[in-house]
């Protein structure tokens, strides 16, 4: 087992990503520790992609929200 610091871990993960493939590493971070594992992608189902619901057909693109935000400040701010 191999214990590293976030720090060490980020500078450098490849390293680290590498010695996964055979022996455990546990990253420190405070208090916490937090076990890196490896396992081939075949172990994992893909994501299920589900069919659009009412959530979905409300919601609104991004441009949308970023014009209605701008409008909402602009008519707060009109007023002072």
């Amino acid at each position: 087992m191999t214990v590293v610091s976030t720090k060490e871990f980020n500078t450098n993960q490849k390293r680290y990503f590498d010695l996964a493939k055979n022996e455990q590493i546990v990253i420190r971070r405070g208090e916490n520790i937090f076990h890196l594992t490896c396992a081939p992608v075949e172990t994992y189902p893909e994501q299920e992609i589900l069919r659009p619901d009412d959530d979905l057909r409300s919601g609104i693109t991004k441009e949308e929200f970023k014009e209605r935000a701008h409008q909402i400040v602009h008519n707060f701010f009109a007023h002072k």
